[in-house]
Parts: structure tokens; sequence; C-alpha cells
């Protein structure tokens, strides 16, 4: 490759230039990113930073279940709420004594107080009018026989220990307020705050968390809900990105200074690495994408990367310097023996999170894309950068720098080279029961892999300690949970028929008429209403607006036919009116008995804690009416339902009716609360309720569907899964045909991804066996394993065949392989993996886990390289060095033959899972395909090219044999 040359060389001759234009780029970008948020507004088109932590944004604002999530929080004039939690464990009453009750009450009125003004005048913030608080709540009881009586349940603090227990019988009397806003025990009250925007939940906390502390008190303040756990983690993940890379810099940048004992040089990989993030981060604000969760990890994907490439070099610079002590020498001489694997390495794990590209996640697509671009400027980097850096050293400054020849290069004394000097005569005397372990392990992976449990849970994201995640396992414990999912049930729209419409309203009119045909003045009006159907019916683009349209022309005739008694046009305006009752679906009986059935069944299942509905408030209004407990059910008329919707909108909160059914009474929703927010407890809670439908069809045609935050998370968790697996077998078979490529060969290419599946199968196996949920940050590590797994095969390979070219056998080999290529490898699994072990210290589980499974895959990827590598080597050297090297892949006919049937699968399976092609289809294309491949590679294969290079190869042969 003449390219190499060229970069190795531009860099030396022009080294000055060449830092004077990183230290350019590093401060443009700065300035480009940074300089918008520092002056907001004053830089044009220029981009803020933004942050986003709402998994909302894991699916696509298009996603259908986004829409109707949006939809029915509008129809429903639901919002996100951020959650107090008020406990009492010391009081005998708990919560329910003067002095508790009036903390809550001046918490209730301080968060009616949490507005602010938005850019459109608008004010936003807490929605007072929906809080759910006792101050802010309605008692239900009995006013006179056949009315009801809505007062607030907590008009002002009680003053005596028997007006607040009076609080807390009525409070536990009504079946919405028991187990949601009061404890069953009495011990705790739960405020919820519904948001104009859960953007407000972190400002809205940390207000409520000042007054807390303001307050004093005896009992204890939790405050969770998902808006805060999600608005929590952006704030903590700014600071941890400030944190915990730059202590991982340290910790990488300090072992380097132990194994190289040269300050000057080990700078420059830091310099790689910081300027790799500045450039990627840079170029991701500057682009307008918002920082992620997900991409508020591209530091820390990005620096062991960039380290890897600079650590190699930095190993081979110190291995030969001593040999000709000229640094341009030794630099071109280490460019030359390292670029094709560095680049070859580069591009495969690029590649690996390019294919984040295709998964259905944008903020996973964004982390892909800028990674893949990180490491492509990071190679670059070492490729110009290292160099340039290295003629700023004095040769003096490298006197002692570099292993000092001994005239055995293969012996080394350090503790390092012993060990590892060891491990190759391992290799070699035991590479049979070595590959045998290996199937052991590989079977067991396999068994870990099948026991893998899909879940993740925002709360989660949090360590144990965490007051977010002491507030949910308190406030979980206490109440029904507090983490909402809402079923809807809908009553489809029947297709209208104007003539079939008019034709049974026309029907119903004759049936009443004939009931009084002897009431001159009602057949009368019956004969002006029935000359009206026609035009209203016509008209109307559905029967609920015929029959309002009907309504208000009967009002209109009674006012032009005062000839004709209003008693008349009353009963004329009733039989309109019992048609357009049936159509108010929730206002039937038989459709909110099923409701409460199904209620029932949610609760029996033990993942709902708690639910409210519809049923629940007519059932409660029902009671009070008639002030009998056994008339706590649903009334058996629509007229008396109807009754108990208007009794209940009496109140001061009349709007919260609509919390649970749509004006046009065909739509209502259940309110379900979980105390667990794991996507796996939701997804079967989902079941249940499939199950239960299919069992029991509603009445009424009724169809169900989910919405709420909880639900959303179980969506983008399953597009998660599916498109990583879709993508991380794509970028394995990129890999593939790109090793296969590199070396040339069919059996090198496999070789090569040894190491790679091995990593894969044993770290996912250990994640299945110890229980560890597959939640997106290990989702993700996939991609990172590929990168670096195969990043030490293709040094160990390539440098391994050239060495076999020197020394002629493998069993010669071997120590020098387990010289040189070993140590640096080594000592790169050594720095990275002890360099990102901080990130366990962290207070944030995503970081905790990159930190555990980072170091994880290099000692696994570490091991099989070279563990399994020359074992293989040395078990099948016969086949994998009795070949002469090919000209090009495609002059050998097997390699060719691997990368047509790889490149073939790799598009159909793209196109299966992006374009919805069939795999029927695409197995005709294979069958047609590859054989043509087949003979293609075998006409490519003997070409005269290739067998001009097959000649060029013996007479080397026959030279050295002379």
């Amino acid at each position: 490759m003449k390219i190499k040359r060229k970069l190795a060389q531009a860099a030396l001759e022009n080294h000055k230039s060449t830092a004077w234009g990183l230290a350019g780029v590093c401060v443009l970008i700065i300035l480009l990113a940074g300089l918008p948020s520092v002056i907001p507004g004053g830089f044009g088109p220029l981009n803020e930073i933004k942050i986003d932590t709402d998994p909302e944004n894991m699916l696509p604002e298009d996603e259908p279940v986004r829409v109707f999530h949006d939809r029915m929080k509008e129809e429903f004039s639901l919002y996100d709420m951020v959650v107090v939690g008020v406990v009492n464990e010391e009081h005998e009453h708990g919560v329910f004594n003067p002095e508790t009750l009036e903390n809550i009450n001046e918490i209730s009125d301080f968060a009616k107080t949490l507005q602010w003004e938005e850019e459109d005048g608008e004010m936003g913030g807490v929605v007072a009018v929906d809080m759910i608080a006792p101050s802010t709540v309605d008692n239900i009881e009995q006013g006179s026989l056949g009315s009801i009586k809505l007062e607030w349940l907590m008009p002002e603090p009680p003053q005596t220990q028997e007006e607040a227990l009076a609080v807390r019988d009525k409070a536990l009397d009504i079946p919405f307020f028991k187990g949601t806003m009061v404890s069953e025990d009495g011990k705790a009250i739960a405020l919820y705050l519904p948001l104009t925007s859960k953007d407000y939940s972190y400002q809205v906390s940390q207000a409520l968390r000042d007054k807390i502390a303001e307050i004093g008190g005896q009992e204890d303040y939790h405050i969770t809900g998902l808006p805060v756990a999600e608005d929590t983690f952006g704030v903590e993940m700014f600071i941890q990105m400030a944190i915990s890379a730059p202590t991982a810099m340290v910790i990488i940048f300090l072992l380097m200074l132990v194994f190289f004992r040269k300050l000057v040089l080990i700078i420059s990989p830091m310099i790689v690495a910081i300027a790799s993030v500045i450039f990627t981060m840079g170029l991701l604000i500057i682009s307008g994408f918002p920082i992620h969760i997900m991409s508020s990890m591209i530091p820390i994907f990005i620096m062991p990367i960039a380290v890897l490439d600079s650590v190699h070099i930095i190993s081979e610079f110190f291995e030969l310097y001593q040999e000709t002590r000229d640094r341009r020498e030794t630099i071109l001489k280490v460019m030359d023996e390292l670029f094709k694997p560095m680049l070859y390495t580069s591009l495969t794990s690029a590649a690996g999170f390019a294919s984040l590209a295709l998964t259905p996640i944008p903020p996973v697509q964004v982390f892909g894309v800028f990674v893949a671009i990180g490491i492509m400027f990071a190679w670059f980097l070492t490729m110009t950068f290292i160099p340039a850096y290295v003629m700023f050293i004095k040769p003096e400054k490298l006197e002692e720098f570099g292993k000092k020849s001994t005239g055995d290069e293969q012996k080394d004394n350090t503790p390092i080279g012993r060990f590892l000097h060891a491990v190759g005569g391992l290799t070699y005397r035991w590479a049979k029961p070595i590959l045998a372990g290996a199937v052991v392990v590989f079977a067991v992976a396999v068994y870990g892999i099948s026991q893998i449990n899909i879940n993740d849970n925002p709360v989660k994201w949090f360590t144990e300690s965490h007051p977010i995640r002491v507030a949910d396992r308190v406030l979980n414990d206490h109440f029904g949970g507090t983490y909402m999912a809402y079923l809807t049930m809908e009553a489809p729209e029947d297709e209208y028929e104007p003539a079939e419409a008019r034709e049974q309203f026309i029907n119903r009119l004759d049936e009443f008429t004939q009931q009084y045909s002897d009431d001159e003045e009602l057949q009368k009006a019956a004969e002006i209403v029935s000359g009206t159907v026609e035009g209203v019916f016509s008209d109307a683009d559905s029967k609920a607006v015929a029959l309002e349209q009907l309504s208000e022309r009967v009002d209109e005739l009674a006012k032009k036919n005062e000839d004709i008694s209003m008693f008349v046009w009353d009963d004329l305006g009733r039989v309109i009116d019992q048609a357009a009752q049936e159509l108010h679906v929730f206002k039937q009986p038989e459709v909110l008995e099923y409701q409460e059935k199904l209620q029932r069944a949610l609760g029996d299942m033990g993942k709902v804690g708690k639910s409210n509905s519809l049923a629940d408030i007519i059932k409660t209004v029902h009671r009070e009416l008639f002030g009998e407990e056994e008339k706590f059910a649903v009334p058996d008329e629509p007229r008396m339902i109807a009754e108990c919707m208007l009794q209940y909108q009496s109140g001061h909160r009349p709007g919260d009716l609509w919390h649970f059914v749509t004006p046009d009474y065909r739509k209502s929703v259940l309110w379900l609360q979980l105390t667990s927010g794991d996507n796996e407890d939701m997804t079967k809670v989902v079941k249940a309720v499939d199950e239960f439908v299919e069992k029991n069809p509603p009445p009424a045609g009724v169809e169900t569907d989910w919405f709420g935050l909880t639900y959303i998370n179980v969506i983008w968790q399953d597009k998660m899964v599916k498109g990583m697996v879709g993508a991380f077998v794509c970028s394995f078979l990129v890999v593939l045909l790109m090793m296969t490529t590199l070396f040339r060969s069919s059996l090198w290419g496999l070789l090569c991804m040894v190491p790679l599946t091995v990593t894969i199968l044993l770290i996912y196996g250990v994640v299945g066996l110890v229980g560890k949920d597959y939640d997106m940050p290990v989702a993700v590590l996939s991609s990172l394993t590929l990168g670096l797994a195969v990043d030490f095969a293709i040094h160990f390979l390539a440098r391994s065949q050239d060495m076999y070219r020197r020394y002629g056998s493998w069993k010669e080999t071997v120590p020098a392989v387990f010289a040189e290529p070993a140590r640096a490898i080594t000592r790169n699994i050594i720095v990275i993996a002890v360099g990102f072990l901080p990130l366990l210290l962290a207070p944030l589980t995503p970081y905790k886990t990159v930190g555990m499974l980072l170091a994880t895959i290099l000692l696994v990827s570490g091991a099989a390289t070279m563990l399994l590598l020359p074992a293989l080597m040395r078990v099948f050297e016969d086949k994998l060095f009795a070949s002469k090297p090919a000209v090009s892949a495609g002059c050998n006919c097997a390699a060719c033959l691997l990368s047509s049937v790889t490149l073939v699968t790799l598009i159909a399976m793209t196109l299966h899972q992006y374009a919805d092609v069939g795999w029927g289809s695409l197995t005709w294309l294979a069958v047609v395909v590859i054989p043509l491949t087949a003979l293609l590679c075998g006409r490519i294969s003997r070409r005269e090219k290739c067998e001009s290079g097959n000649d060029i190869f013996n007479a080397q042969n026959n030279k050295k044999g002379a």
C-alpha cells in the first residue's frame, strides 16, 4: 500500500503543520459546538447543546405507538406526573396526624405555584387543577336522598387527631384514593403533580426538595416517577461524563507510563484519544443532534479504540528503536509493519458501530454513526499525528527508551515476558486439550445465552442507594404502584349508512307513536319530525351527529309550532335521546361490568397493584346515592349510569370524568398502577390482558390498546433487541468479508473470527447465567466486542504469518509470536481494562455495566486470541500454512466463494430486515446467485494474473531452496 508511506512521510516532513492543524481543528470544533450555548441566539444557524433522556425518543416521532400515546393523552387530558410520597412510620396513626397533614397541605399549596413562563407566553410546570392531593380532591358522600355531596376532602389542615383520622376514614372509603393517594395502612400519602411537559420534572423535583428541607418534620419525603428519573439521569449523566472519562484517561496514562517509562512519548496517545472525542462530540452537537444516554457514552467507546492503535505503535517503537536509534527510520518501519492491521481493525470496528444505523432506534442510530466516525478519525490521527509527534522528541530524550538488544529477541525476563513465553509453550504442547476445553465453555455459554432475560427499567439506571431508587422501593411498598400504564377500551365506529340509520329511527319513532295512537298532537308532531329526518341523516357524516342535529331541529320545530304542547316535543326529544344513548357504549351496564371484571383479573395476576376506571366512579356514586354498601355495583340501567355521571360532575372537579371517558362515551381508559417499571412485568400484563380478551370477548365489539411511558419502554426495547441482533449479524458478516479479503484466504478469514465468536458467546453466556438483565448498555456492547476482539486477532494473525515465513514452522514461530506481538496485545488489555474499571464507582448503572463489560471483553478476547488461535494453528498447521498466499482474495477460489456467500447472505438479511422482502423470495435468489458466484470464482481464480502470481511465489521458494 503506497498510501501508508505517503501518510507517514507527509506527517514526518510536515510535523509542525500536522500538530498545529490538529490543534486548530480542535479549537474550531470546540468554538462551533460551545459558543451557541454560551451565547444563545448569537450564532445564527449553529445549534446549542441539547440534552435528551426521554425514552419516548428511542422511537421515531411518527412511530404508531407514539402517535397513539400522544393522541390518547390529549383526548383524556392526561399528563406525565411527578409523585411525592410522604411516609410517617413513627406516629401511631402514620401520616394522619395534624402536624404531618399540615406539612402535606403546605407542600401541596407550594406545588401549585411551580409554574414558569414559556417562550410563547403560556405558563408551564405543574397543572394545579389536576393535582391529586388531600386538599385538591373531592370527598364523595350521600347528600339528601337521591343526591350526593361533593366537598373538599381536606379543605383545611385538621387541628385535632380526631379530625385527622376523619380525613383518613373518608379517603379510604373512596376506591380511587385507596392505594393511589392514601396507603391502606395509613402510613403514607402520595401527591400526584401533573406536568405540562415532563421537561419540567427536574425543576419541579429540585424546588420540592428545597421546600421539604425548609419544612422539616418527622416524616420522610420521597420524590419519584419516570419523568423525574429520566430528567435526573440527564443531569447526572453530564456530571458522569465530566468525571468518568477523564478518570479513565488518567489511569490509562499512568499505566502506559509504567510500561514505557517515557512521559514525553506516551502523551501522544492521550492527545489522539482526547482529540477524537472532541471531534466526534463536537460534530454531534454541531449537527444538531441531542446528547442522549447513548451518545453520552460515545467518549467511553471511542477512547479505548483510539488508544489501542497508539499502544500498538508505541509498543513496536519501543521494541525497535534501540536497533536504529533513529526516530524517522524506526517510525517508518513501524508504520510499514502495522499500517494494514490497524487499517483493518479500525474499519472492522467502524463497521460494527456503523451497522447500528440499521436499527429502528434513532438514538442508537446516531450513536453508531458517530462512534464509527470517531474511530476513523482516531485512525487518521494515529497514522499522521503519532509520527509527527515523534519528530518533536529530541533524540537525547530517547537515549534510554526501548528494549535493549540482548542477542536473543525472543527472551524477555520481565514478569509479562516470562508469563507469555509460558503461555506460548502451553498452547503448543496442550493445543488439543485447550480446544476441547473451549468446546465445553462454548456449550455452557450457549446454555447461558438461552437463559438471558431481556429487560430494562429507567429507574434501575441508578444505583440501589440513589434517592430515586429508594423512593421507588418505599412508595411501591406502600401504594398500588408508581408506574402508570393505560389501557384504552374503544367501541369501533360502524360504517355509516344514512338510509339504514334513517330507517332505524323512523321505526323507533313509529313504535313510540303507536303506543299513543289516540294522541292527535303527538301524531302531528311525529309527522312533522318525520318530514325532516331524511335531510338530517343524509347531510350528517355519522349517526351520532345526525341524532344531535335532529335534537336541535326538534327544539326549533317546538318554537315554530306553538300550537303543539311542549310536553309532546319533550316526549319526542326523549325518543331521540334514547337512540343517542344506545351509541354511548360506556353508559351500557354490560360494558362497565366487563371493565370491572377485567380489573379483577388484572389484580389477581400480581403485577398490577391497583387499577382505576370509569366503573369505579359509577359504583362509588351509586353507593352514595342510596347510602347502602350493597349498592356498590354498576347500575342495571343506562339511565342510572348517566345520572351517576351527572352527579359526579357536580363537584369542584367536573373535568375529572373526562380522564376516564370521552364526551361521546365511546372510549374509556383504565389506569393501571404497576409496582415495577421492569419491561418484562409490563409485557406480562399486556399478555394477561390479551389472554383475558381472547377468552372473554368484550361486549359491543369493544377493542383494547395500550399507551403510557411504561408501555412505550416495552416497545422500544423490543425493537432495540431485534434491531441489535440484526445489526450485529450484518456487521459480523461484513467483518468476515473484510477478514477474508485481508488475509486472501477463507481459512484465515474464519480463523480471525474465532476470538470474536468466543467472546460474544462467553460474555452473553455469563450475562444469562448470572441473571444480569439484557438491557440497552449490554446490547450496545456487542458492537464494541466486535471491534476489540477482531483488533487483537488481526494483529496476532498478521504477525504470525510474517514470522512463520521467517522461521518456517509453527514450533519455531511460537516463541517469536509470544514475544513483541503478544506483549503489545497484553499491554493493550491491561491498559484499557484497568483504565475503565473506575466506571464501577459511578452512581449510574449503565456506566458501571460498561466499565465491567469493557474489562471483561478485553480479558476474554485477549485470552481467546492468545490461547485459541495458536492452538488452532498448531492443530491445523498443515492446512493453514501449506497453501501459497494468493495475489488477491479473488485468486483464492475458496476465499472468493466464502466472500460471495457472505455477501449474498448480508444482502438477503438487509433486504429482509429493512425492505420486508420475504425469506421465500430471498431463498430462491440465493439458490440462483450462489452457484453463479461459485462458477465466477472458479473462473476468476484461474486468471493470468493469479497464475503469474503463483509463478513468482514458486520462483521465490526455489531461490530460497537453492
